[in-house]
């Protein structure tokens, strides 16, 4: 019953989070015009310098766009909470007769709306590219299930980070050290091949690169003829995801609740 109480109270956080996209519509705009900036930026600057073997680079890139995009969108989750503590909002949440969980939850899970739009406008503007699925329906909507269940386990870490610093500002620009650096030595712009040997292995190993390969596959965005990664990550792209997906929830999950708990607390 404390699970039902728990989702149920989180849904209503969720609500909340959703209608105030309506109130700070500005938030919502600077969410849809970034993926549009990387997506054309990448597409027009790089794509003429970067060759694939096989295959269109425009093709190879959408599926790391897709992927640093999701995952940077998971660092509303710290922003929004670390602004709700700012603020002290969530001193009002305390005093509520609901569950402690719930206010973590219905962040994270609020939080997927803004990558489910961000996504569709990066479909749009890849389109536009040159970009096309070449894969099946199901395996297409797969792909994008990966990718927004890994953004998911990511807002939880963030989760964790939000309610841990004394502003959004903070959370901003301790996310960009982290993530910036994990998206980029990566198979997301370049093939993991082309870079130097120390970089490869920690590319290949990257949960990043997982999510970016096992998302071209699903697409049908990678050329025949292509040779097998030899990586175990990248030749198990999708199981891999899927397990580091599930190690990060089932550590920061908890984490984030029970700081919100020691937060609330000395609120």
């Amino acid at each position: 019953m404390n699970t039902l109480y728990a989702i149920s109270d989180g849904l209503v956080i969720a609500r909340r989070n959703i209608i105030k996209i309506k109130r700070v519509p500005e938030v919502l705009v600077f969410v849809l015009l970034s993926p549009i900036m990387f997506v054309l930026l990448f597409a027009y600057v790089f794509g003429s310098a970067i060759p694939i073997a096989g295959g269109s680079y425009r093709e190879f890139l959408m599926a790391g766009i897709f992927a640093q995009t999701v995952i940077f969108g998971a660092t509303f989750t710290g922003a929004g909470l670390a602004e709700d503590m700012q603020k002290g909002i969530i001193d009002r949440f305390r005093s509520l007769p609901m569950s402690r969980a719930a206010v973590v939850m219905g962040r994270t899970a609020s939080d997927v709306i803004y990558n489910v739009l961000s996504l569709l406008i990066m479909c749009l503007t890849g389109l536009v590219v040159g970009w096309r699925i070449r894969g099946s329906l199901i395996d297409a909507l797969a792909g994008f299930g990966l990718l927004l269940l890994f953004s998911y386990a990511v807002s939880w870490m963030m989760a964790l980070v939000g309610l841990s610093v004394p502003s959004p500002e903070v959370v901003n620009n301790a996310s960009f050290m982290v993530i910036f650096p994990i998206t980029f030595i990566a198979n997301t712009f370049v093939p993991s091949e082309n870079l130097p040997t120390v970089l490869r292995v920690f590319a290949e190993w990257n949960p990043v690169s997982s999510v970016a390969h096992a998302t071209r596959t699903l697409f049908g965005n990678i050329p025949p003829g292509t040779p097998e990664p030899t990586a175990w990550p990248l030749q198990n792209a999708v199981l891999y995801t899927i397990i580091w997906a599930g190690i990060i929830i089932a550590v920061f999950a908890p984490l984030a609740v029970r700081r919100y708990t020691r937060a609330a607390k000395k609120g």
